[in-house]
C-alpha cells in the first residue's frame, strides 16, 4: 500500500516509520525543509529515510498521486491546500485510533501506563525498578528515553523490543496519548492533574484532563492519587486512589513519610523500605508501590528495589562538589513541584539557576520569580527558548521583575551555559548551586551538555 504521512513533525514521524516497518511505502512531506528542523529531529527524519521512508521535505503543494492512505499530523488545518486535495480524492485516512490499534496488536504482553502532569516520568522509572528487582524483563519508555515517548515505543517496535520482554512499562505524556489513544493498558496511574500545557489546548483545563483521562478508559484497573478523586470517582467508582502523610485518609494505599524510611499501608497490611530519596520522591515510590502490589509484585521485592535505589538523572540530581558548592540538578517547573524543592533546601544558602519556562507550552514566568523570590537570594535566569533556538531575554526578565525581595541579586544571561557558569561567581565554598526548570525533561542529553559545559567553566574561573 502507498501510504503519505503529512506532516513531518511529533505525530507523523512515528506513523510513519512503522508503516514503513510493516512493509507499507511510506512517504513523509512537509512544507518545512529538513534544515528547518532542530537537529535531533533532523537526525530522526534521517534515520527513517535509511529504513526506507520517502523524505518529501520542503514541498508545499504534495502529489497525491497513487497514494492509498494518508495519515493527516493533527495540526494540520483543514484549510490547508492538502487536507482540500485529500477530501476532494476521497481518499482513506489513517485516524489515531485506527494507527493506536496496529501499534496495540504489536505488544504482545501487559501495558503498565503513566500519566499525569507531575512525576511521571519519576514514577515510570521506579515502576520498572521495582519491576526488574521482581524478576521482570521489562521494556520500559519513557522521556528520559526520548522526550517524545512515541517515538520511543515505535523504536521499540522497530527494534523488536516489544517481543523481548516480560512487560511493557510506559509514561504517557498527553501528546503520545493524543496518539495512542486505543491501547490495551493492564493497569493505568494518573499521578495528578494541574494548570500546566493549558497553551496547547486552548486555554482549558477541561480538555487537558480530557486528555489525560483517556488512560482511563483504556485502562483494565486504574490507580489515581488521591487530589484527583474528584475528577475520577463520579466516572470510575472501582478506582484504586493513593495518598502521602494523611493518616485520616481512606485511600487505598497510604504512605508515611519517614527521615530514613517509607512506610505503606493497604488493606490490612502494612510495611517500612529503607529509603535513601528526598522530595517528591515519596509520593512516586508510593504510587509505583500501588501499581507493582495491585499487579501481584511481593512486598519484599518492593523493600529491596527501594532500599537500593538513588533516584534519576535531572531529579534531585546530586552531581557532587564544584569548587566547594554542591550542585543539584532538578526538573521541576511545575509551581507544586518547585516549592517542594525549594523547602527541601530552604535552610541552606542557595545560587539558583532557571532555563526558559517556555517549551511547547507557555508557562507563567511572574508566577515563577514570585515562588523562588521566597526561597532564595541569588537567581540566575535564562533567556535561551530551545524550542524556538532564539534568544527571549523578556522571558528572563518576567522571572527576575517579580522576585519581591529588594536585597535579591538578580542576573539575566542569554543561555544556560552562561547562567550555569555565572552560579560560581555569586557563590561561595559551601552553598548549595540548585538548577530548575524544563528543559532537561524536553531535551535531556543537549540541556545537560549545555549545564556541563558552564558548570567545568565557572570551576576554572572562579575559586
Amino acid at each position: 500500500m502507498n501510504c503519505l504521512v503529512v506532516g513531518a513533525g511529533n505525530a507523523g514521524r512515528p506513523v510513519a516509520r512503522l508503516l514503513n516497518n510493516q512493509g507499507e511505502k511510506v512517504i513523509i512531506t512537509d512544507p518545512k525543509s529538513i534544515d528547518e528542523f532542530k537537529e535531533d529531529v533532523q537526525k530522526i527524519l534521517k534515520q527513517i529515510e535509511k529504513e526506507g521512508v520517502i523524505l518529501d521535505l520542503g514541498n508545499p503543494d504534495p502529489s497525491i498521486d497513487g497514494i492509498d492512505m494518508v495519515y493527516k499530523a493533527p495540526s494540520l488545518p483543514d484549510s490547508a491546500p492538502i487536507a482540500e486535495k485529500i477530501k476532494n480524492a476521497n481518499l482513506k485516512v489513517l485516524t489515531n485510533e485506527e494507527f493506536s490499534r496496529i501499534v496495540n496488536d504489536l505488544i504482545p504482553v501487559d501495558i503498565i501506563g503513566i500519566t499525569g502532569t507531575m512525576g511521571k516520568t519519576t514514577t515510570t522509572y521506579i515502576t520498572t525498578a521495582i519491576f526488574k528487582q521482581a524478576g521482570y524483563n521489562v521494556w520500559s519508555c519513557s522521556s528520559l528515553v526520548n522526550n517524545l515517548v512515541s517515538e520511543a515505543i515505535i523504536d521499540g517496535i522497530v527494534k523488536g523490543k516489544a517481543e523481548d520482554c516480560d512487560i511493557a512499562i510506559f509514561e504517557l505524556p498527553h501528546g503520545t496519548i493524543g496518539l495512542l489513544d486505543n491501547l490495551d493498558i493492564k493497569m493505568g496511574l494518573l499521578t495528578n492533574i494541574a494548570e500546566d500545557h493549558l497553551s496547547e489546548f486552548g486555554g482549558s483545563l477541561e480538555k487537558y484532563q480530557e486528555r489525560k483521562l483517556i488512560l482511563e478508559k483504556m485502562s483494565k484497573t486504574f490507580i489515581s492519587n488521591n487530589s484527583c478523586r474528584d475528577i475520577i470517582e463520579p466516572i470510575r467508582p472501582d478506582t484504586l486512589f493513593y495518598e502521602l502523610n494523611n493518616p485520616d485518609s481512606v485511600a487505598d494505599f497510604i504512605g508515611f513519610e519517614g527521615e530514613d524510611t517509607l512506610t505503606i499501608q493497604y488493606g490490612n497490611e502494612q510495611f517500612t523500605t529503607p529509603f535513601h530519596m528526598m522530595s517528591y520522591f515519596f509520593e512516586n515510590s508510593l504510587a509505583a508501590s500501588a501499581v507493582a502490589l495491585e499487579y501481584g509484585v511481593l512486598k519484599g521485592d518492593i523493600i529491596d528495589a527501594l532500599s537500593e535505589f538513588r533516584g534519576l538523572p535531572a531529579h534531585m540530581q546530586d552531581l557532587g562538589d564544584y569548587n566547594g558548592r554542591r550542585v543539584i540538578l532538578d526538573s521541576a517547573f511545575l509551581y507544586d513541584g518547585m516549592k517542594i524543592t525549594l523547602e527541601y533546601f530552604k535552610d541552606e544558602n542557595v545560587v539558583l539557576f532557571l532555563d526558559h519556562f517556555d517549551t511547547l507550552s507557555k508557562r507563567d514566568k511572574a508566577e515563577v520569580g514570585e515562588l523562588v523570590g521566597q526561597y532564595v537570594d541569588t537567581v540566575i535566569a535564562s533567556g535561551f527558548n530551545e524550542v524556538t533556538q532564539e534568544v527571549e531575554m523578556n522571558a528572563a526578565y518576567e522571572v527576575l521583575n517579580a522576585i519581591e525581595n529588594p536585597n535579591a541579586t538578580k542576573v539575566a544571561c542569554e543561555n544556560i551555559t552562561d547562567a550555569a557558569e555565572l552560579t560560581f561567581k555569586y557563590s561561595k565554598p559551601g552553598d548549595i548551586i540548585l538548577h530548575m526548570g524544563p528543559l532537561i525533561a524536553y531535551d535531556r542529553l543537549t540541556t545537560m551538555d549545555k549545564i556541563m559545559v558552564g558548570l567545568e567553566r565557572g570551576c576554572n574561573k572562579y575559586d
